[in-house]
């Protein structure tokens, strides 16, 4: 059956992807949070960070030089945010591991 992202991946769903390599892809958040609101998915469907493994090493260090390679691209003023909500009640929506990069107005803190 597959999650939402790897349908996206696969075709399935039409998406306009920002930046795609073998690893990972970017997309627009359908319910942006920011002016700018990215998620960087890995092609490797891990349900959320908490079940990332030691392996995934090389992947984990690659979705963050993917964000900071958007941040330069598309964040206006070069400030951004990066979440990985991991778990329903922390706000992870889609089994699927994704980080999410938000920019273009002030951030609060603490977020929730």
């Amino acid at each position: 059956m597959g999650t939402l992202f790897e349908k996206i991946a696969a075709g399935e769903i039409p998406a306009e992807f920002l930046y795609r390599d073998g690893k990972c892809f970017v997309i627009r958040d359908i319910a942006p949070q920011a002016p700018l609101h990215l998620l960087i998915i890995p092609q490797k469907p891990i349900r959320s960070l908490a079940d990332a493994e030691n392996g995934d090493c090389e992947l984990l260090g690659h979705l963050l030089l993917i964000a900071k390679r958007m941040a330069d691209k598309y964040a206006p003023g070069g400030d951004f945010r990066l979440v990985a909500n991991s778990g329903e009640s922390a706000g992870q929506s889609v089994p699927h591991l994704h980080l999410h990069l938000l920019a273009g107005r002030s951030l609060a803190w603490p977020p929730g």
